[in-house]
């Protein structure tokens, strides 16, 4: 699958809301008429490409920092070689947070190269979040491959990611050291980043407690996810522009459109987490049923209450077969969440926050093509299967 999603079908076609079969295989939630025309005109595989493109060299250069073995679990990692060390031309990810933070430089006015470090730094507090994140899921497959606690033990997938956090601040208060921007604005920059990763911490704590609840309400779950994904996007929506000099009225508008896209991002990831396809997603099926993780689509099942919504909450408050449930099971569930409308509402809310941060981008005045620019990615993140 390429980094752009299939296109959609016409509004009214259940296939224009990822329903491409039976059981709801696919998650795109945005229909080819909702979207801005603008956006159409904007090659958004040039924006990921140009913040691989710019950052990948620097992001190698800090890794490479690291104390053996850390740099070569890193590397394996991030995709460039294989758990022997030989190069490989792996999937390294959408690189979406680092083209935002290149993008947010150029809605200052500048050059996105200024916003360099900024995409470096926000793309290894993710991947420092990944790395734990697979580590207390017990996930075992990303992006296709081994994930790096079940290759080179958990001890090494903890220290990688607490050496990636450390550099983020290390990448940023480099580049005032550097000139590349000034002192004041890395510091604004490393605050932005630091409350953001603490935001984020907080959303995975909040998510593992979920895990151990029969109920989680959609409130709740609607905060959890703008912690776990939606402060690190918002700080990557703004950071470029931060080191940039941008004025914090301004920043903190940026910061808006990214925390309504990492919503609208989460609502879509929820889907895929039940009904995306490992071949697709590089994700186990059903994984986040396997998990009884009260994702948006169960949260709002649940919430609904009628015979469907009581049915699911029976068989999650069921301790019997905990994490061993067959896929005829798991299928069960997933087809009483479409019953109680929890896949029908996610699809929704996914809607409402890309409208939400189209709408932020309104409030900085910012040239047209980067408007535009920005409009595309946020339709790349809602228009995706992967």
């Amino acid at each position: 699958m390429t980094e752009l999603a299939a296109d959609t079908a016409a509004a009214g076609d259940p296939a224009a809301d990822g329903l491409n079969d039976a059981n709801g295989e696919g998650a795109s939630v945005v229909s080819r008429s909702d979207q801005a025309v603008a956006g159409e005109a904007v090659d958004v595989a040039s924006l990921l490409e140009r913040g691989r493109t710019l950052c990948t060299p620097v992001l190698r250069e800090a890794v490479a920092r690291l104390a053996p073995p850390m740099d070569k679990v890193s590397a394996y990692h991030f995709g460039w070689t294989d758990a022997e060390g030989r190069p490989t031309a792996g999937d390294g990810g959408k690189a979406v947070r680092p083209a935002l933070a290149l993008l947010s430089a150029t809605a200052a006015g500048v050059p996105a190269q200024v916003g360099v470090p900024g995409g470096v730094a926000v793309e290894l507090v993710h991947n420092f979040s990944l790395l734990h994140d697979d580590l207390m899921d017990g996930d075992e497959q990303r992006r296709h491959r081994a994930t790096v606690w079940t290759v080179f033990g958990p001890a090494q997938a903890i220290l990688v990611g607490d050496a990636l956090m450390a550099l983020a601040t290390e990448v940023l208060l480099e580049a005032g050291d550097r000139g590349a921007t000034s002192p004041v604005d890395a510091g604004r920059a490393v605050r932005r980043l630091t409350t953001a990763t603490r935001k984020l911490i907080d959303g995975q704590a909040q998510d593992l407690s979920f895990e151990h609840r029969d109920t989680v309400t959609v409130a709740e779950c609607l905060e959890m996810e703008g912690n776990k994904t939606g402060a690190l996007l918002a700080a990557s929506s703004s950071i470029g522009a931060v080191l940039a000099g941008m004025d914090d009225t301004a920043a903190d508008a940026l910061e808006r459109y990214g925390h309504h896209l990492g919503l609208a991002f989460q609502a879509v990831d929820d889907l895929l987490g039940i009904w995306g396809e490992t071949e697709v997603t590089g994700k186990p099926h059903w994984g986040d049923l396997r998990q009884r993780k009260k994702s948006l689509p169960v949260a709002a099942a649940l919430a609904e209450g009628g015979t469907a919504s009581r049915r699911l909450a029976e068989l999650l408050a069921d301790p019997d077969g905990r994490g061993h449930e067959d896929e005829e099971q798991l299928a069960a569930r997933a087809a009483l969440i479409i019953e109680a409308g929890g896949r029908a509402w996610t699809q929704d809310e996914a809607r409402r926050q890309h409208k939400a941060a189209l709408a932020a981008l309104d409030e900085v005045p910012m040239p047209a093509a980067v408007r535009e620019s920005f409009a595309a990615l946020a339709e790349f993140v809602v228009v995706r299967e992967r």
